[in-house]
């Protein structure tokens, strides 16, 4: 599912030194943990500088990344953009929840995303080498009838012809179906005798018409095989456990696949291919209209979905456009890695900053690949304004290039290998590979002179995210009760650099002398961490509190830890929330200072803690005015 931090997940990721260098991943109430391999490798500068980071921190053989209170959705964002489950690790004690409700075109997109992601690489691959057939019989460099060029071009075409079983095999690994069944599904839908004009009867089923899709056969189509696969996971699921063990092995894959292909033709196919061509109509509306416009919109907003993952969307519209002639939807996007490998030029080149100066070159040269990661995630989005200023350049590449008629003919790769997917296979007209030529070069000197025009070397400013706004914008006088009996410091002193900084907001640190946490405030628990050591509640008044009871207490995973209260609770202040064994927490190594902090102490005239040295649960600890 995209999110709206999937943008800071992958800055976040390319600046932890890739997802190569993450050993493991979890996260606390407040921020990411990462056990990486090489810590050297970590652009901490970048990170601390980039918005949505609080700050950095380095300790106890962790690589911690401070979010906030919104680190559960941003954890999620790593995880998901990064295809990091593997490494990933829920705190101790969580237990799996529901899963999160999406909406259709949400699902679709993870869907679409899971399906292709094993694919792509061939399939890219399969398109450069039909561009540089093309060209070299364009050039008369090689016999077009000739056995080698068919050969090969068999090798070049096959990924797109039988994109059917391809796709059954992958879409069966994400949906949970056996492997084989999804491929039988699919070499089901591009055998022989439904091919268009093969010639053989398969106008119905048991009686019952069949409709094909509008190019005559399902070869080349994505959208069709996808749902089948999905239905048949679904379907076997259903009836698998009511076969009797004795017979699973081969009854349980002829139902599943006499079913699914039956309802493949009448209904699944038919549907699927309609919603697609009323996609690809839509699209091809706007271009209609105006080439320019869909040029200009697709180039500019291009970054921008593939941030959130939305640009899979249109990879089945674009292919079925190629299987029908030539694609419009992808040709305005040509132009972004090279407005993105210009930038990075304008940067190295201006920059004074040596960490940002190390990045650039290999920044460049996967530019020029097409590889845009290392500039998005490390040198542009970070900047904020580099990165906009490359959307506006491959805007205007996107509507040259719809200006000039340019379509994509097949798949190809990003960067210098894109070049070849407009070149027309079955005219050998290279037209539109010059073009598209011209303007890369372009994209990369407008990037270039924008950024030595406009680049500024200098902190990012932050947008706070620790202090989350008041529903309403209003808050009230309150006096915050002291959660627990202690010694009380100033926040200051607090054995943690988060906290002594104020960054999640002012406060006090006890020391606790008894083990249990009661409610300072009246209000509602928002965040209950499973491991129990940290307490967020929302006051009736406004007041945002967060308890977090001892430091790297995480680490325990709730051991010598007893909620009283869950999350989502109603509770009154003075009510029981938590008891927690102070001596097992020493014992164990860790210091049992709490901080109990206001996070939106923004939203506040004033913060005047209380002057006792030592307080009981209940006493006056904090007055917000």
């Amino acid at each position: 599912m995209a999110s709206k931090y999937d943008g800071l997940a992958r800055i976040i990721i390319q600046n932890v030194g890739g997802k190569q260098n993450i050993t493991s991943i979890t996260h606390c109430v407040t921020r990411l943990r990462f056990k990486l391999k090489d810590e050297s490798k970590a652009n901490t500068d970048i990170l601390k500088e980039t918005d949505g980071v609080v700050t950095v921190m380095q300790s106890g053989g962790q690589y911690q990344v401070v979010i906030g209170n919104h680190v559960p959705d941003v954890y999620q964002a790593v995880v998901s953009v990064g295809h990091l489950e593997s490494l990933a690790a829920a705190p101790e004690g969580e237990e799996e929840g529901p899963k999160e409700k999406q909406n259709l075109f949400n699902a679709f997109v993870s869907i679409v995303t899971s399906v292709f992601t094993p694919f792509l690489g061939v399939l890219c691959a399969c398109g450069i080498l039909k561009g540089i057939l093309s060209l070299l019989t364009y050039f008369g460099l090689m016999d077009g009838a000739g056995g080698t060029y068919n050969i090969l071009y068999s090798l070049a075409d096959s990924s797109f012809y039988f994109l059917p079983p391809i796709l059954g095999l992958t879409a069966a690994k994400k949906f949970k179906l056996p492997e084989l069944e999804g491929l039988v599904i699919g070499l089901t839908m591009v055998y022989p005798y439904v091919i268009s004009g093969a010639g053989y009867d398969i106008s119905n089923i048991f009686g019952i018409p069949v409709t094909m899709p509008a190019s005559g056969d399902y070869t080349s189509s994505v959208i069709p095989v996808i749902c089948s696969v999905a239905f048949a996971a679904w379907f076997e699921k259903k009836y698998k456990k009511f076969i009797p063990d004795t017979i699973k092995l081969f009854t349980v894959p002829l139902i599943t696949l006499f079913v699914t292909i039956s309802l493949t033709f009448l209904v699944i196919g038919p549907v699927a291919s309609l919603l697609a061509q009323g996609l690809s109509v839509l699209f091809n509306w706007l271009n209609g209209v105006s080439s320019i416009a869909m040029g200009v919109v697709v180039g500019f907003f291009w970054q921008i979905l593939v941030m959130f993952g939305l640009h899979w969307a249109t990879i089945p519209i674009a292919m079925s456009n190629m299987a029908l002639g030539g694609d419009i939807v992808l040709v305005g996007m040509f132009g972004t890695t090279f407005a993105q490998t210009g930038a990075c030029l304008g940067i190295w080149a201006k920059t004074k900053d040596k960490k940002i100066k190390s990045l650039a070159p290999a920044a460049v040269i996967s530019g020029i690949a097409g590889v845009t990661e290392p500039a998005i995630y490390g040198l542009t989005l970070p900047k904020k304004w580099p990165f906009f200023r490359t959307c506006a350049i491959a805007g205007v590449a996107g509507g040259v290039l719809g200006a000039f008629g340019v379509k994509a003919y097949q798949m190809a790769g990003m960067g210098v290998f894109g070049y070849t997917a407009y070149i027309n296979t079955t005219t050998n007209n290279v037209s539109g590979a010059i073009v598209a030529v011209i303007v890369s070069i372009v994209c990369v000197i407008a990037g270039f002179i924008t950024e030595m025009i406009f680049y500024k070397d200098g902190p990012v400013k932050k947008t706070e995210t620790s202090a989350p706004t008041v529903a309403g914008g209003t808050v009230k006088n309150e006096v915050v009760a002291a959660p627990v009996k202690g010694e009380v410091k100033p926040l200051t002193e607090a054995p943690d650099e988060v906290f002594a900084s104020e960054a999640m907001g002012k406060g006090v640190v006890i020391v606790p002398s008894e083990g249990k946490i009661y409610a300072p405030v009246s209000g509602k628990v928002t965040s209950f961490f499973p491991t129990g050591h940290a307490i967020g509640i929302h006051s009736d008044n406004g007041a945002d509190i967060l308890i977090h009871v001892g430091m790297d207490t995480v680490k325990l995973n709730g051991d010598g830890f007893t909620k009283k209260v869950e999350q989502g609770a109603t509770v009154k202040k003075g009510d029981l929330l938590l008891e927690f064994d102070i001596d097992k927490i020493k014992s164990a190594g860790y210091k049992v200072d709490t901080p109990v902090v206001v996070n939106n102490t923004k939203d506040y005239a004033d913060l005047i803690p209380t002057d006792k040295t030592t307080v009981s649960a209940g006493d006056e600890l904090i007055t917000l005015l």
